[in-house]
């Protein structure tokens, strides 16, 4: 199992669209994989037969796990290995954030299922005295349910302990003794919720929404988040893009809509206002010389935010026509690594389902993202007279590590200006 994304811990064998004894070329896909972030194709690093498929459809495990065999279709190979004393499994690197990611065509042949036939091992008990080998996955849920990892049995690849070993030993680990006030007749307590197979149905959580839970999770737990709202009267803007739209179709051009526009108009203030668009370093704040902006997109299985780089560079006709052609590549899994990292700054609009306010949740490494909320008519006082206007939320959530209120405050100023005179957002 390869490392396709920097934070990928595990993958999930989606499909293999290669099948025992079909003959595979250098470059072939022979598998997909769903990650972290996204349904990947998995290329061959070398030519030769499938001669056994080790992880079926459906299974997950850590990377550095051998998923299958490739060889000359002799099968001698699987017969030469010693059941006795298999090939441990790579040691899975550790991800790191400032480490670029590898996409699945350049992932180097190291990170990859070994090409030479590997028995399937017994469980291999850890030697006396030594550290046992263990997957990043199966330490962090080791720490999560109390268990010691020294004293597991594992029955991966090489004696190396996996979740599922972890996950054994704490169902067979006795339950601690009842105290006394435990032991003492109690009154009765409320029904207990129902377990699956009840009224209630398990879902297993895809990898993406596994990774958003983490990152998400980390994130308001590391950065203190602060909060800015600002009601934009959009009147102009809903006015300005009708009017636009009319021009590019005339021309033959793509339809734009009102969250290009705020994507431009960010990319805009942002390019206005640097010290916004930075990460949170730990003893340094990493200012980002690029604007590129995530646009959060919500499928099925999670959530992914595809990025528009140099957004401050492109036309708004440019940043809607990428951001529609990713949105739908996103939804069908096909996003590649590349298309989802590098962000500086997130926006993420509920607009559509008529959420009219809402805080989200910083993605880091980013320092900022801004909420979108709905369009509404609201009624408001101008030059002593009741008039409608159509009126937006925005909330932009920020690392309180790296931007100060005023910074915050005079980007949303600067935002609201932009919105409320379009021209100057395409100027």
């Amino acid at each position: 199992m390869p490392r396709l994304s920097d934070t990928m811990e595990e993958g999930v064998i989606a499909n293999w669209r290669k099948q025992v004894g079909d003959k595979v070329n250098r470059g072939d896909v022979v598998a997909e994989i769903e990650t972290d972030k996204a349904l990947m194709e998995l290329e061959a690093y070398d030519d030769g037969v499938l001669e056994k498929v080790l992880v079926g459809e459906g299974e997950t495990v850590p990377i550095g796990t051998p998923i299958a065999v490739l060889g000359d279709g002799s099968g001698a190979a699987a017969a030469e290995a010693p059941a006795s004393a298999p090939a441990p499994a790579a040691e899975p690197a550790e991800p790191a954030a400032a480490e670029p990611a590898e996409s699945a065509s350049a992932a180097p042949a190291a990170s990859a299922a070994p090409a030479q036939a590997q028995a399937q091992p017994a469980a291999v008990p850890a030697e006396p005295g030594a550290k046992p080998k263990a997957s990043p996955l199966a330490k962090a849920v080791a720490k999560d349910l109390g268990v010691d990892i020294s004293t597991v049995t594992g029955t991966g690849p090489g004696g190396r302990i996996i979740r599922a070993d972890i996950e054994a030993a704490a169902s067979a680990a006795p339950a601690p003794a009842a105290s006394a006030a435990e032991q003492a007749p109690a009154a009765p307590a409320a029904p207990a919720v129902a377990q699956a197979g009840e009224d209630v149905e398990e879902i297993p959580l895809s990898n993406i929404r596994k990774v958003t839970a983490k990152r998400l999770t980390e994130s308001k737990q590391t950065a203190p988040h602060f909060y800015l709202t600002s009601a934009v009267d959009v009147t102009d803007l809903v006015a300005f893009r009708a009017d636009l739209n009319e021009r590019l179709q005339a021309a033959g051009g793509p339809k734009v809509s009102i969250n290009d526009l705020i994507v431009k108009a960010v990319a805009t203030a942002l390019k206005a206002n640097p010290t916004l668009n930075v990460s949170f370093g730990g003893d340094k704040i990493l200012q980002h010389k690029r604007i590129n902006l995530g646009v959060a997109v919500a499928i099925d299985s999670g959530l992914v935010v595809p990025v528009i780089p140099d957004a401050d560079r492109k036309s708004v006709s440019e940043i809607a026509a990428e951001g529609r052609e990713k949105a739908g590549r996103a939804r069908e899994g096909k996003l590649k690594l590349d298309e989802m990292t590098g962000g500086t700054f997130t926006i993420s609009n509920l607009g559509m389902f008529g959420i009219e306010h809402f805080s989200a949740v910083i993605n880091p490494p980013e320092a900022g993202i801004l909420a979108v909320g709905a369009t509404k008519d609201e009624v408001q006082v101008r030059d002593g007279e009741f008039v409608a206007r159509k009126i937006m939320r925005m909330t932009l959530s920020a690392d309180h590590r790296a931007v100060d209120g005023a910074v915050g405050a005079v980007f949303m100023q600067q935002l609201t200006a932009l919105l409320e005179d379009p021209l100057r957002i395409i100027a």
